[in-house]
């Protein structure tokens, strides 16, 4: 047949293609890099609007052959709107009693004018200057940090979590505005995450190379009346030594099945790593955390000793 008249590799994009798991592990930062080295472009140039595009990338190729002039900002959206990480329902809401407020960090465009190019130092000029025309009581501007030396620095980085911010941002003051994630620019010095002692309850295989290992967890603390309640899932944080370790257990510790998720026995404790908790209206125990992840597999700790949902919820600010 078909599969016998082909060597390994083809037989591999063979199978990928009928099967439609084209997925193979390639980054689009590589992909990026690999189009740039391939027509000698700037990998920057090809980053600043490769979101912009669309297969089959027409455009992009006719740049780098040459045949074509390079994709410009006023050609694409080089830069995303405003989000909401949650889509919301549908409803109407007075903006007198939930006023929008924006913080403003950067200034790259002064209506036509690029101002990406310019130093740090002198688009924060721009940006004050920008500022003093606006609303006050819609829009202000990010505090600049001052700092005699790293010991201070990090004495306000220890005061983040308690001001409700992610950390602090270092910035050369000669640093331009460039795609992608340059080296030596910016460094965003996150504070340091929360932990909780939580026990695996359900595993289900990953994705891309890790799709034959149940790499996916999601685990649960106990509340004061003895229920596992679930309070997050994980699968970043884990060598790949730890992924088989975990796998293991998986498939000797499975309660029940459904679908392609596995119950398994309320035995082994991990330790979480995550940004925040909140409250939340979607789970059970009432919590839910910010990018959680896998800081130690606690073999050491009976189940029992995991943490408590009242527990996590003293650490919601």
């Amino acid at each position: 047949g078909m599969l016998d008249r082909c060597d390994a590799e083809e037989r591999f994009a063979l199978l990928k293609m009928a099967t439609g798991a084209l997925r193979i592990g390639v980054s689009a930062r590589l992909a990026k890099t690999a189009l740039a080295n391939a027509f000698g472009l700037e990998v920057d140039a090809v980053e600043e609007v490769w979101h912009g595009l669309s297969p089959p990338y027409a455009s992009l190729f006719a740049w780098g052959t040459g045949t074509g002039d390079q994709p410009t900002p006023a050609d694409v959206p080089v830069f995303r709107p405003f989000m909401l990480a949650h889509g919301l329902e549908d409803g109407r809401v007075d903006l007198a009693d939930y006023p929008a407020f924006v913080r403003l960090y950067d200034i790259l465009f002064d209506d036509a004018e690029d101002l990406r190019a310019l130093s740090w130092t002198d688009r924060r000029v721009r940006l004050e200057s920008f500022v003093a025309g606006l609303d006050p009581e819609r829009f202000d501007l990010s505090q600049v940090i001052e700092a005699e030396d790293f010991a201070a620095l990090e004495a306000i980085r220890a005061g983040a979590r308690d001001a409700a911010i992610e950390g602090v941002m270092l910035k050369r003051r000669d640093s331009t505005y460039v795609g992608g994630r340059r080296v030596g620019l910016w460094y965003k010095w996150k504070r340091d995450p929360l932990t909780a002692d939580c026990v695996m309850m359900y595993a289900q295989r990953g994705s891309g190379r890790r799709s034959s290992f149940y790499s996916d967890y999601t685990f649960g603390c106990w509340t004061e009346e003895g229920e596992l309640l679930p309070v997050g899932k994980a699968y970043s944080g884990i060598t790949d030594e730890e992924l088989k370790m975990l796998d293991g257990f998986v498939r000797r510790n499975t309660l029940n099945r459904f679908g392609p998720v596995r119950e398994v026995e309320k035995t082994l404790v991990l330790e979480i790593a995550f940004d925040s908790l909140h409250e939340s209206k979607r789970h059970k125990s009432g919590v839910a955390m910010r990018f959680p992840r896998i800081a130690r597999i606690r073999t050491d700790k009976p189940a029992l000793e995991a943490d408590r949902i009242d527990t996590l919820r003293r650490m919601i600010v």
